[in-house]
C-alpha cells in the first residue's frame, strides 16, 4: 500500500475522506451513513460502511477492479467493510462511464420526497440549474431548462435497489442523479470534481423546492 506521504493530493486516499468530512460537515453524510467512490487509474476506490465519516483516514480505503475483485483492502484489525452502496456505484460506473460517484443522505431532499409523492422531481427557473450537467445532450443545463430526476423507493438493504436505479437510467437518460425516497441520493460525474459541484448544485435547488412547496409557491 502507498505511504500517505507520498501520495497526491488528488489521490483518492486523500480525496475520500477530505471529501467525507466536507460533506459531514455539510450534514450530508451524519450518523455513518452516505459513501463515495472514485475511479482512478481504473481501479475503484470505496469508502468503508458504517464508519465515522468525519474521522476516516487514507487505509480504510478499499481499493477493487471493474468486475469486483479486491486489489487492496483496509488493515485486518480495523475490522472494516465496503461500503454497502457498492452496488449502486458500480452500476453507475458501467451505465454512465462515471467517473466518480456520491452517496448523500440529505435532510433537505428527505424533507422535498415527504411534500413530494410524484416519481420524479421537476425543476425549472433557477440559476443553479447551470450547474447540473445533461448526460443525454452531453452539456449543461440552461437555467431556463427543466431538470427531472427520477425518484425510486427505498428498500431494507442498499443492494435491493439495483434494479430500480437501472431502470431510472434507462427511463431518464439525461439524468445525473437517482434519488431515493425518504432516504438520500446518488449522484455521478465524469470526475470527483464534477459529481460534487453537482451535488452542491442539487442540494441547493432542493433548499428553494422545499421553501417553495411550503410556502405554497
Amino acid at each position: 500500500m502507498m505511504s500517505e506521504s507520498i501520495l497526491q493530493k488528488d489521490h483518492p486516499r486523500i480525496l475520500i475522506p477530505e471529501l467525507c468530512k466536507l460533506f459531514f460537515t455539510n450534514g450530508w453524510v451524519t450518523g455513518t451513513g452516505g459513501g463515495i467512490s472514485i475511479k482512478y487509474n481504473n481501479q475503484i476506490f470505496i469508502a468503508p460502511s458504517g464508519v465515522q465519516k468525519e474521522r476516516m483516514e487514507p487505509d480504510d480505503i478499499f481499493v477493487q477492479d471493474m468486475n469486483g475483485a479486491d486489489i487492496e483492502v483496509p488493515p485486518y484489525e480495523k475490522n472494516l467493510s465496503k461500503s454497502q452502496c457498492t452496488p449502486i456505484f458500480m452500476c453507475s460506473y458501467i451505465e454512465r462511464n462515471a467517473g466518480a460517484v456520491i452517496h448523500i443522505h440529505s435532510p433537505e431532499l428527505v424533507k422535498l420526497c415527504l411534500l413530494n409523492p410524484e416519481n420524479e422531481l421537476r425543476i425549472s427557473g433557477l440559476e443553479m440549474i447551470k450547474g447540473i450537467y445533461n448526460e443525454e445532450k452531453g452539456r449543461f443545463y440552461d437555467n431556463d431548462e427543466e431538470v427531472i430526476i427520477p425518484i425510486i423507493e427505498n428498500s431494507k438493504y442498499e443492494r435491493d435497489l439495483v434494479d430500480t436505479f437501472q431502470l431510472a437510467l434507462m427511463k431518464y437518460p439525461s439524468t445525473s442523479a437517482v434519488v431515493v425516497r425518504n432516504h438520500g441520493m446518488y449522484v455521478w460525474g465524469s470526475d470527483w470534481k464534477s459529481a460534487k459541484t453537482q451535488c452542491e448544485c442539487y442540494e441547493y435547488v432542493f433548499n428553494i423546492m422545499v421553501f417553495k412547496k411550503i410556502n405554497n409557491l
